[in-house]
């Protein structure tokens, strides 16, 4: 028998020992049973939300809905820019995804032309992964279903209902409300570091964002808040069903409430017709704005989808600029439609109003004679007939005597030389020249000469303005009494806007305006005035007041011809007229401009502003009462017997009528 190789001299040696060993083992086990239970306690209780959450994240996907963009009002309630439904396909970007394949199948269900699939497909290659990119919108009824029922045999394609924004008017309100459109590369870096933009909204292919005007201005408001739809998935992330009950609604944009009137904003463009040029008015007793128009127009509904770059080149370049908003952005001289302002200023500088000025239809100065445009001469003219008669030499001489400074004072008084706080881009301030100004401008010829005064009598000359700014004059001059400012923007989400007429009064005395005005009058009014027979409203009693303009564009020589007759179309005249009416109770004040009319304000510009004239005042209900009351009779002349005396009517049987 062998002898253990480990011997103990003693038994408790030996077991001390054994009991080491035993308290180190079961310490670590102990050490480790403790953490074990520890870290189940918190996976079960502390966090244990933070696991259900994330489990339900593998079970459940949310997918983002836009929210429906706000719509755009006029000032009656009438939708200017709203939403309809849109029936889309989309096809969602995946590590298998074989997206040729997938757009040759789609292509057997529903019409897909080679340049949609490759445009489509660079899409899908630069998308992130899961994203959903558009394959098709504005599907019919008929393809969507096809689409829908062969849904389980197109991997990554769904085809759903969303929203796209649509125009009811066309292209009538295009400039003022803008469009929208898919969010560009260059507006996504833009966003990139804005912490309040939602950066999963804005790659979403179904958002559009404001691209100009009311919706590019107010696109934050208009926007809302994203909702979700909730669903089940499998492992490869592919719906199983849906989860109504778990959606988060998504909260709509804004509603935005514009001064314009649909009605007048229509009729404006209709008149225009295919002319060139911009429609504007105002209510000269708030400011608020009632029409925009600018022709001709396009429209915004096309923008919406996109256009090709063929559509786009056919707008930009067509000469007649439908792009511009001649409303506010075109500047142009304004001819004899400034003279009222002229005449204003005349009157602050000491001019007596009944002086005269003989018109012989020229005038000889500076070594060259200046025309009148009516070639006999008008004869000795005081300012009101001036105004009326829209005479040239009396203007030319006006502006001589009294020098730029007094006109350029009067002139931004009345609203010329600025922008007003429409909450809208895109307005220039054009130029009203001053001897400040011209120092500024010419460097090398800054002194203002007599020559430079003289047309500027007439509208011509150092003097551009837009047609928002002759509609603000004209409502200023219509008023009376207060600066108006221009409001666009009624109300945003339920809460009114400031009001235009809070506002100082004019620095005008009331006695000055009251001769311009008079001069106004006669010109639609008086029978020998320039616009007697385009001015007529055929309303009763309820008369306009108004001035015609003519604007050059070219110089014409010493005796050449001034007729526009067989000339480009760019080198015609523009025509313009500025009117109020009522005449005695002024309520609306409106700027025409016919941008190279080839004609005089009087016959291209008048008769379309007395038609939009005509829809304002009989859409206004306290107005259209005096129309419809009877006219007073006739006084009775002396020795007339009375009605009581007189011999009454024979009576007349209504089927039976006397002979």
């Amino acid at each position: 028998m062998s002898e253990p190789s480990i011997f103990f001299s003693e038994v408790n040696e030996r077991q001390g020992v054994f009991h080491r060993r035993a308290f180190l083992i079961g310490g670590l086990t102990g050490a480790g049973l403790l953490a074990l239970g520890g870290r189940l306690a918190q996976l079960q209780l502390v966090e244990a939300r933070r696991y259900q959450t994330l489990s339900a994240g593998n079970q459940f996907n949310y997918r983002l809905v836009p929210p429906p963009r706000g719509l755009i009002l006029d000032r009656n309630g009438v939708a200017l820019a709203s939403n309809r439904p849109n029936f889309r396909l989309l096809l969602t970007k995946d590590k298998n995804l074989d997206a040729a394949a997938v757009m040759a199948d789609l292509s057997k269900l529903t019409p897909i032309d080679d340049a949609r699939r490759a445009r489509v497909l660079k899409d899908i290659a630069r998308a992130p992964r899961k994203a959903p990119v558009v394959v098709m919108e504005d599907l019919s009824w008929e393809e969507f279903s096809r689409i829908n029922i062969r849904a389980p045999e197109l991997p990554s394609v769904t085809a759903d209902m969303g929203e796209v924004r649509v125009y009811p008017f066309g292209g009538a309100f295009a400039h003022v409300i803008g469009y929208v459109a898919k969010a560009s590369d260059r507006d996504l870096k833009a966003a990139e570091d804005d912490a309040s933009q939602d950066q999963n909204l804005l790659h979403n292919p179904g958002f559009r964002i404001g691209k100009q005007g009311v919706e590019k201005a107010f696109d934050r408001q208009l926007r809302g808040h994203a909702g979700a739809t909730k669903a089940e998935v499998d492992a490869q992330g592919r719906v199983v069903r849906l989860d109504p009950e778990g959606d988060i609604a998504a909260t709509p944009g804004q509603e935005i409430r514009l001064t314009l009137d649909a009605d007048i904003q229509n009729r404006a463009l209709e008149v225009m017709g295919d002319e060139s040029g911009a429609i504007v008015m105002v209510d000269c007793q708030t400011g608020d704005l009632l029409c925009m128009a600018s022709a001709p127009s396009f429209d915004a509904n096309r923008l919406v989808k996109g256009l090709s770059g063929a559509e786009y080149r056919a707008l930009a370049q067509y000469e007649r600029k439908p792009l511009l908003d001649k409303t506010m952005t075109g500047t142009y001289p304004p001819g004899s439609t400034f003279k009222p302002t002229v005449a204003l200023a005349a009157l602050s500088a000491g001019i007596d109003p009944t002086e005269r000025v003989v018109c012989a239809g020229g005038w000889y100065f500076g070594g060259r004679t200046w025309h009148c445009h009516k070639k006999g001469g008008h004869g000795a003219q005081n300012m009101h007939d001036a105004i009326k008669n829209s005479c040239d030499v009396y203007f030319y001489q006006m502006a001589l005597r009294i020098g730029p400074d007094p006109i350029h004072a009067t002139a931004t008084a009345m609203g010329f030389g600025q922008t007003f706080d429409l909450g809208i881009p895109g307005q220039r301030k054009g130029l009203v020249g001053s001897r400040d100004w011209k120092k500024t401008a010419f460097k090398r010829d800054p002194t203002w000469h007599p020559g430079d005064s003289v047309p500027y009598g007439i509208g011509q000359g150092y003097i551009n303005v837009n047609a928002l700014q002759l509609a603000v004059m004209c409502a200023r001059l219509a008023n009376g009494k207060r600066a108006l400012n221009p409001r666009l923007v009624k109300s945003i989400g339920g809460v009114d806007q400031p009001h235009g007429d809070s506002v100082p009064d004019l620095p005008i005395p009331a006695e000055h305006l009251a001769i311009v005005r008079a001069g106004m009058a006669a010109v639609a009014n008086d029978p020998t005035g320039g616009a007697y027979a385009q001015s007529q409203l055929g309303l009763g009693d309820v008369l306009m007041a108004g001035k015609t303009g003519t604007a050059q564009v070219r110089q014409y020589s010493q005796t050449g011809s001034r007729s526009n007759q067989g000339i480009p179309w760019k080198l015609k005249d523009h025509n313009l007229f500025i009117a109020f009416a009522p005449y005695d109770n002024p309520r609306y004040a409106m700027s025409v401009l016919v941008e190279h009319g080839g004609m005089f304000g009087s016959s291209a510009a008048a008769p379309r502003a007395r038609e939009v004239m005509r829809v304002a005042l009989l859409k206004d209900s306290e107005i259209r009462a005096r129309i419809e009351r009877p006219m007073p009779l006739p006084a009775a002349e002396p020795g007339a017997e009375s009605l009581d005396e007189a011999e009454p009517p024979t009576p007349v049987d209504a089927e039976h009528p006397v002979a």
